[in-house]
């Protein structure tokens, strides 16, 4: 018997939801920002600083860390199925709480410092939702898929991520467009309602999620290393036919012998080499321009910002195809060098243009655009998605829940430290800052080629001798 691909398709399908709601609620930010900035510049209690719009435009990064830190934790006691459900309902509460924080304890619309904490805690809520669906989104359809289609597949999770960003900058789009007169956006709206109605829109995604996932089955390795053999053989005979799913179930069981709590029974080089895979996807600096889009592009004297913003949304998109299309043809080392020395070209670009004297220099705004759109669409084709395939399949079995708890942990606070301090170290020098982002990407490109073992066409089991040697 033959294993059935539409049954999987299907499986993978509703576990990348996951990673469209993790694209989303990362993304959303982007086109709320200002709105935000506005309405709580009205407090009368407080000063709301650009400190406090930084932390605030970063928080759900604090629920990020807190969420993939728990992740290995839930996915090893409750499973990857149940982890990924709590994850769908704190996105659906996250995103009804950050349109409607006054809740309960504070007047509509009257901008308090307890209501700017509520919203945060809003906010962190659906960063906790992130940090689980980041952590375990890979590792579920990782440890579903096939070997000679993991690497596909877990890509697939970034195609839905950076899908969900497009999605939302769209939105967005339309949220203000249609709020505007003669392309100019009703300021008191946007301040009021907009940010609001952009919050709450993924409510809808949130909901569906929460309910399919309840519709999927566990993944055979967590049933097979809990005891659950009939069941475990049941969804690998489904997708991979009878006779290798018997193969694969006896390898399962085979390196499940080892079952061990020591995070470094395979030394310590695979847990630093993950963790660092983490570091990098986030210090060469992407989501300090996917957060802060709108504000770099109007910065470059764009007249339309937001339009910029979805067009950077559509090419992020075609270049994460490409990933998903060559990740088991071309390999994974080969794809993250070349992309990190794409992106350091680019990030160099936007360099020389704010040396050359930036907006009112001597290169036009769209040479500093371009660039940074072959540094977006380099690491869309790179580190975006092989960064989670790595981590999704470079750790052991027995400590793969653990060790990729501490990877995505590490990657959230990198990401937290980009973002937060982003802003500021504009104001400081933008030229120093794309010449710091751009060294760490050459840096990457080295660590890659140096270290980071090639792993296509392996099985998840075949990791465990790998490292072991």
């Amino acid at each position: 018997m033959m294993g059935n691909k539409l049954y999987l398709y299907n499986i993978v399908l509703v576990a990348v939801i996951g990673g469209l709601l993790f694209g989303y609620d990362t993304a959303v930010i982007s086109g709320a920002e200002k709105g935000l900035q506005a309405f709580f510049a009205g407090a009368s209690d407080f000063v709301y600083s650009d400190g406090w719009h930084g932390i605030t435009c970063s928080s759900a990064l604090i629920g990020c860390i807190i969420g993939s830190a728990i992740s290995g934790l839930l996915a090893t006691r409750l499973g990857r199925k149940k982890s990924l459900f709590i994850a769908g309902v704190l996105f659906f509460l996250s995103a009804i709480g950050s349109w409607y924080p006054e809740f309960l304890f504070f007047n509509y619309g009257e901008p308090t410092f307890g209501l700017l904490l509520a919203f945060n805690c809003y906010r962190i809520l659906g960063g906790i939702g992130v940090g689980l669906a980041s952590a375990i989104c890979p590792m579920y359809i990782a440890e579903i898929a096939p070997a000679n289609m993991r690497g596909t597949l877990v890509s697939w999770n970034q195609f839905a991520i950076i899908f969900g960003q497009l999605v939302v900058y769209f939105v967005n789009f339309v949220i203000m467009k249609n709020h505007s007169v003669v392309d100019v956006v009703d300021a008191e709206w946007y301040m009021s309602e907009g940010w609001r109605t952009m919050f709450v829109s993924e409510g809808f995604p949130a909901g569906i999620f929460a309910l399919l996932i309840l519709a999927v089955p566990e993944t055979p390795r967590f049933l097979a290393i809990n005891g659950n053999d009939d069941k475990a053989m049941s969804v690998l005979r489904r997708i991979n036919g009878e006779e290798k799913a018997k193969s694969i179930l006896a390898e399962i069981h085979e390196s499940a012998v080892e079952k061990t709590e020591n995070l470094f029974t395979y030394g310590v080089l695979v847990i630093f080499v993950g963790i660092m895979v983490s570091v990098f996807q986030q210090t060469v600096g992407i989501n300090a321009v996917l957060y802060y889009g709108p504000r770099i592009f109007e910065e470059m004297g764009m007249d339309d910002p937001m339009t910029v913003q979805v067009i950077m949304g559509v090419v992020n998109i075609s270049f994460t195809l490409l990933a998903v299309f060559t990740v088991e043809k071309i390999g994974r080392k080969p794809l993250l060098i070349v992309g990190s020395l794409g992106m350091a070209v680019g990030a160099l670009g936007v360099m020389v243009y704010f040396m050359l004297g930036g907006f009112e220099g001597a290169l036009p705004g769209i040479f500093a655009a371009t660039s940074i759109m072959i540094y977006t669409a380099s690491f869309m084709f790179s580190w975006g998605p092989i960064a989670w395939v790595l981590i999704a399949e470079i750790f052991p079995n027995t400590i793969r829940g653990a060790a990729v708890a501490v990877a995505v942990a590490f990657q959230w606070v990198s990401n937290f430290a980009v973002s937060s301090s982003f802003v500021s170290m504009l104001n400081w020098s933008p030229s120093g800052t794309y010449l710091i982002f751009g060294t760490v990407c050459i840096i990457a490109a080295l660590f890659v080629w140096k270290l980071v073992p090639e792993t296509k066409g392996k099985t998840l089991e075949e990791m465990t001798n790998l490292w072991k040697k």
